[in-house]
C-alpha cells in the first residue's frame, strides 16, 4: 500500500450528521477523505465545503461502491440503517481488500458483521463493527474495568444523557430496527421484555440518582464476542427517551464552531469478577460528535499497526481499552477508574 494510499479514506454517508464530524475529524488528523453516499447533490456540497473528493454510490450498486473505494486503505460507514446498508459496505470492502469500520447500533446487524470473520481474515483486513458511542465506548469501558481478565461475574452498563435530540439517520433507525434486543442473565440470552424492568441508577455528577430502564444496544453483542459474562445488563435514563420517542423533538443543534451540540451524557460501566469490583466511567459532549474520534482514532491504530489482531473484533478485544480511552482526552472525553477487591457491586 503506497503512502498516498494509506492517507486516503473512505467515508460512506459522510454528508449526515455524524459523517461531516468523520470527514472533519479525518481533515484535522491528515487524512484525505473520500466522501461517498446516494445523495450526489449533498456530496457536491460537502465537497464545496470541505474539498473533499466525492463519489456517488447506492448501497445496492456493488459497481459504484467499487469504484468509490477503490485506492483507499479503509471505509468508515455512517450511513444507517445498517440492517440494510451494513452488508453491502462490508462486501465491497472485502472485495477491495480494505479494513471496514462502522457505527452501528442494530444488535442483528453488528451480530451479522461479527459473524465474518473468516472472510475478513482472508482478504486480510481488520473489520471493527460498532466503533461508536453506543457500542464501542461501553466495550473499551469494560474491557478496561476487568484489567486484563477475560471473564466477569457481572457487567453492568448505564447510560445518562441530559437529553436526545435524535438525527434523521436516527428515527430511520429506529423505524426500520424491530428485532428483539437481548441481554445476558445467569448465563443464558435472554430477550428483552415488555415492559422493561425499571430500576434508580446512581451516575456520576452532575447526574446523580436516575431512574433508569433496561435498554441493550450493540454493547449487549460486541461485549460478549471477547468477554465471557455471566451477567449483562444495560441502562438509560428516562429523560433521553421520552425526547426520543417525541417527533417533534428536533435535530441536534451546534453551539460551537465544530457543531457540536450542548448535550452531556455520562457511560457508567461496573464489573463484577469473584471479590474483584471494578468500575468505568466516560463523560463528555455529544453522542454523534463524540463518535468521529472514537471512529478516526481506532482507524489510526489499525493503520499504524496498534490493533490487537485481524479479522472481525469487537472494540475492546482490537485495541489497548486504557491506551485508547486516554487517547479520547484530546476529544474532551473525562475518562475514570475505580478499583476494589472487597465490595460487592451494587
Amino acid at each position: 500500500m503506497t503512502t498516498q494510499t494509506s492517507r486516503r479514506i473512505a467515508v460512506y454517508g459522510a454528508y449526515g450528521h455524524t459523517g461531516r464530524f468523520v470527514v472533519t475529524e479525518l481533515l484535522r488528523r491528515g487524512f484525505v477523505p473520500v466522501a461517498c453516499g446516494r445523495d450526489a447533490a449533498a456530496l457536491e456540497a460537502l465537497a464545496t465545503a470541505t474539498g473533499a473528493e466525492v463519489h456517488t454510490a447506492s448501497a445496492d450498486d456493488a459497481a459504484a461502491l467499487d469504484a468509490a473505494f477503490a485506492g483507499t486503505a479503509a471505509v468508515l460507514h455512517c450511513a444507517g440503517p445498517f440492517l440494510d446498508t451494513a452488508k453491502p459496505v462490508l462486501d465491497a470492502a472485502l472485495r477491495a481488500r480494505i479494513h471496514y469500520l462502522d457505527v452501528a447500533a442494530e444488535q442483528r446487524s453488528v451480530a451479522d458483521t461479527l459473524a465474518r470473520d473468516a472472510e475478513a481474515r482472508a482478504a486480510g483486513v481488520t473489520v471493527v463493527p460498532a466503533m461508536a458511542f453506543y457500542g464501542g465506548l461501553a466495550d473499551l469501558l469494560a474491557t478496561a474495568a476487568l484489567d486484563g481478565a477475560t471473564d466477569a461475574d457481572a457487567i453492568d452498563v448505564a447510560v445518562a444523557l441530559d437529553g436526545w435530540h435524535p438525527t434523521r439517520g436516527t428515527r430511520l433507525t429506529g423505524d426500520r430496527n424491530h428485532y428483539p434486543r437481548t441481554y445476558i442473565e445467569h448465563g443464558e440470552t435472554r430477550t428483552l421484555p415488555d415492559p422493561a424492568p425499571v430500576r434508580e441508577t446512581d451516575f456520576p455528577a452532575p447526574f446523580g440518582r436516575q431512574e433508569t430502564v433496561l435498554l441493550t444496544l450493540t454493547e449487549a453483542v460486541v461485549i460478549p464476542h471477547h468477554l465471557a459474562c455471566r451477567n449483562l445488563h444495560a441502562w438509560m435514563n428516562l429523560a433521553p427517551l421520552r425526547d426520543l420517542r417525541d417527533p417533534a423533538t428536533p435535530p441536534p443543534v451546534g453551539v460551537d464552531d465544530s457543531g457540536r451540540s450542548a448535550q452531556r451524557f455520562v457511560i457508567d460501566v461496573r464489573v463484577r469478577r469473584g471479590r474483584h469490583t471494578g468500575r468505568a466511567t466516560a463523560s463528555g459532549h455529544d453522542i454523534y460528535a463524540v463518535t468521529a474520534p472514537l471512529l478516526v482514532e481506532a482507524l489510526q491504530r489499525i493503520l499504524d499497526g496498534r490493533v490487537l489482531g485481524c479479522g472481525v473484533l469487537a472494540p475492546g478485544q482490537a485495541f489497548d481499552a486504557r491506551d485508547f480511552l486516554a487517547a479520547l482526552a484530546a476529544a474532551g472525553v473525562v475518562v475514570a477508574f475505580e478499583a476494589d477487591e472487597e465490595k460487592e457491586m451494587a
